[in-house]
């Protein structure tokens, strides 16, 4: 058994700490979950954007490369390509968000310069360079977009797990264990202080005041049976209402 479940005081107090402990990191985790699903939701929508326009960028692209196909000839086109430079201006740094490492990825956005002269080509190269200058951008911000969102997800699921592993097991037993203590507690003070179990409700209180004859003498038969039928009709009516929980949990139901 373990030491810490023994009905002591000095249990008690840990007992609730620890609850009280559970209670505040699950509402940590559910604030960091809610924040890290925002900007999830952000990253989506960049990204579905930034597809988009990949999409049309690229489709404008090929249709200028296809036009300086024909216009110039493909070897030559393909020559050209040759001269293009290696991509070497990205630089990738890492920001956080609530725990999460996510890539900061930056790169020169600077227009290069051509690598073919003027004279032996025509604007439909240029047209096709350009365009794909733009892909190459925006395929760089979306690689950051997509790798963050996936960091991001990775990182909610993980999250979703200490606080669903918090609500459903750490903080019900702990509010158990601390129930448990302490009924143990008032018990054995109720014991060493010879007090028997109260009533649990109204009726339980009347029927023991019916077997009370002390009681029944000091107040006299009259005021006893008076105050014994009030309650009597008190409990009744009571039990004749119906509560806001019971019309919330039961009329959709029946």
């Amino acid at each position: 058994m373990d030491p810490n479940t023994f009905p002591t005081k000095g249990n008690l107090i840990l007992a609730k700490n620890s609850l009280a402990l559970a209670k505040q990191g699950y509402v940590l985790m559910d604030k960091k979950r809610n924040i890290l699903i925002r900007e999830l939701m952000g990253l989506i929508q960049q990204a579905e954007s930034i597809q988009k326009e990949i999409d049309s960028t690229f489709r404008m692209a090929y249709a200028a490369l296809q036009m300086a196909n024909i216009k110039l000839g493909i070897s030559l086109v393909e020559e050209i390509s040759y001269s293009v430079p290696v991509e070497d201006s990205i630089r990738i740094r890492t920001r956080s968000i609530m725990g999460t490492e996510i890539p900061l990825v930056e790169a020169d956005t600077r227009p290069a310069f051509p690598t073919y002269a003027y004279y032996s080509t025509n604007i439909a190269l240029d047209q096709a360079k350009a365009s794909f200058e733009k892909v190459k951008q925006l395929s760089i911000k979306l690689s950051m977009i997509e790798n963050s969102a996936y960091r991001l997800a990775n990182n909610i699921k993980k999250t979703q797990k200490r606080a669903n592993a918090l609500k459903n097991i750490t903080i019900p037993r702990y509010t158990v264990l601390t129930k448990d203590i302490q009924n143990a507690l008032e018990e054995k003070e109720r014991e060493e202080l010879h007090i028997d179990q109260l009533p649990g409700t109204l009726l339980e209180a009347v029927e023991e005041l019916e077997k009370d004859t002390f009681i029944q003498k000091v107040l006299g038969d009259h005021i006893a049976g008076k105050y014994i039928d009030a309650k009597r009709k008190e409990w009744h009516e009571y039990r004749s209402q119906v509560s806001e929980w019971e019309i919330q949990e039961y009329l959709y139901k029946y």
